[in-house]
């Protein structure tokens, strides 16, 4: 029998970066709509489920095709809150549909709007095709501590991260590094219930481009992501 594949969505209501992002409208539509778009555009997705503590998110979400089973508890939606105790809640609480439990968890975060549904996909992929607890999402990172990140300690002295067994002259010449993204992970719920994070499993990661990896924390980013959206629609309507 195919794995029952859930999308999940958290997105809460408090947010300092940007106030009320995830009903913030970008390209004509809520933040979060782009996320539940995505989601329920996946093939491999079966239910698409919005976490959050916020009644008007709610709304928006089943508005745009989510399901909202229940609204997540304060202590799981403040700023220290772990996003990774929100998981748990969810794969705890979800009531099965059509007499299926959930087989595989998805989190495709609001905040990486400009995401291909191929990234959604690629990480279900490669979750139920190895021997792998939970797929991230990278982007090839600007800088290396191989090459150009220091610390600097208690006396000034500034030291690579990671020094090199050998002198490296330019970063293309360091050992390749990666950024981790929101744009989507995909887990095996039984590892978020027995694990305390992600790199406490075997951890596989899909490679995103940069331009469909923007993760929106600032306002900054916002108008970013407005700009390179407008574009991206020009060019589909080109």
């Amino acid at each position: 029998m195919k794995p029952c594949v859930v999308g999940a969505i958290f997105a809460r209501g408090g947010s300092k970066g940007v106030p009320r992002k995830n009903l913030r409208p970008l390209g004509g539509k809520p933040l979060v709509a782009h996320a539940i778009a995505a989601a329920r555009a996946c093939r491999a997705i079966d239910r698409v489920v919005v976490s959050t503590d916020d009644e008007q998110i709610a709304a928006v979400a089943r508005q745009f095709g989510a399901e909202v089973p229940f609204l997540r508890p304060t202590e799981l939606s403040g700023d220290h809150a772990p996003e990774w105790l929100a998981w748990r809640h969810l794969i705890q609480n979800l009531p099965p549909r059509d007499g299926r439990n959930l087989d595989v968890f998805v989190s495709v975060s609001p905040t990486s709007p400009l995401r291909g549904v191929e990234d959604v996909e690629a990480c279900v992929r490669t979750l139920l095709a190895g021997d792998v607890d939970v797929v991230i999402t990278v982007r090839a990172a600007a800088r290396s501590p191989y090459f150009n990140m220091v610390t600097i300690d208690p006396q000034g002295y500034a030291n690579l991260v990671i020094p090199p067994k050998s002198v490296i002259h330019r970063r293309q010449s360091a050992p390749a590094v990666y950024d981790m993204t929101t744009v989507a992970y995909a887990a095996r719920p039984e590892f978020i219930l027995r694990a305390d994070s992600l790199f406490a499993g075997r951890v596989k990661a899909v490679v995103v481009p940069e331009e469909r990896a923007l993760d929106i924390d600032t306002e900054w980013d916002f108008q970013m992501a407005e700009f390179f959206l407008a574009q991206q629609q020009r060019n589909e309507a080109a």
